[in-house]
């Protein structure tokens, strides 16, 4: 895979969430390039170019969304977020908050973060397969990002 092409960051720790995840994103139409880390640390690594992915591209010109799960050993969700829109190369990346968690102190604490948006990850499969086909068309397709 070339690194340069990458359009979406998914970083989930579940691999069957990340399976199911990876199964609706296509089901609902989504061609676009995705690349799929396992915790936050990795998350971390991807977008600096650090660790396993050093000698990418570091300003992820190509990069318009990240999927992100909270709850992950290593660095946390919360943490990747805090991290990520405190940085000017990143902090334009629109950051969805797809997670299981429905505590309110998560939910405001991410938003005071600068979550885009916080989704609860839907129990039922057909909630989540309509959940994650109307995220990724209002993302990839109806959202406006800027010019970087």
């Amino acid at each position: 895979m070339d690194y340069n092409e990458v359009e979406i960051l998914f970083v989930e720790d579940n691999m069957d969430d990340a399976a199911l995840t990876l199964r609706a994103l296509r089901k609902g139409g989504l061609s676009n390039k995705l690349h799929h880390v396992k915790d936050g640390a990795e998350a971390l690594d991807f977008m600096y170019g650090e660790g396993e992915f050093s000698g990418i591209d570091k300003e992820h010109p190509h990069l318009k969304l990240i999927l992100l799960d909270l709850k992950m050993p290593k660095v946390n969700g919360m943490e990747v977020l805090e991290k990520l829109k405190a940085d000017p190369k990143f902090n334009f990346i629109p950051i969805v908050i797809l997670t299981s968690s429905k505590e309110d102190p998560d939910i405001k604490r991410c938003y005071e973060l600068g979550a885009n948006s916080y989704i609860v990850k839907p129990v039922e499969s057909d909630n989540f397969f309509q959940t994650i086909k109307e995220l990724s068309f209002y993302w990839m397709i109806s959202n406006q990002p800027p010019k970087n």
